[in-house]
């Protein structure tokens, strides 16, 4: 059996709305969007991991609350879970500092105004269900 990779990504959510990051890197990727977040390291829980990437990919600290049921394959061996976070008070406003060239936030009624990555797609549902919204 192969070893999985984790990459973990963030529902970040403020106000009941979700925050999207538009990739510049790598090129096969750049102007679709996603939710942020990054690889777990050797060692790493996930949670810390996500706390991690959203600093360094936007500058924020933020918290997170639960995990999004569900787990999505992303190319081998890597797998996407996602967690519902929030930013922490006094934390700095979101900025696209690594990998990302715009952020939007979005209101459920916008979700789907923005092109997600295919991987994100149903991560992005699961987390519509938990905002008690109704999905796509």
């Amino acid at each position: 059996m192969t070893e999985r990779i984790v990459v973990v990504g963030a529902a970040l959510l403020d106000a009941g709305r979700l925050l999207a990051a538009r990739r510049s890197a790598p090129p096969e990727l750049a102007g679709r969007w996603e939710l942020p977040g990054g690889k777990v390291e050797q060692g790493e829980a996930p949670e810390a991991a996500l706390v991690r990437e959203l600093r360094e990919e936007l500058g924020v600290e933020a918290e997170t609350v639960e995990r999004v049921p569900g787990e999505w394959p992303l190319r081998p061996p890597y797998v996407l879970q996602v967690w519902t976070a929030r930013l922490r008070p006094g934390s700095a406003a979101p900025e696209p500092l690594q990998d990302h060239d715009a952020l939007r936030w979005l209101t459920p009624a916008e979700i789907w105004d923005v092109d997600w990555l295919d991987q994100d797609v149903p991560a992005v549902r699961e987390t519509l269900s938990k905002l008690g919204t109704g999905a796509h």
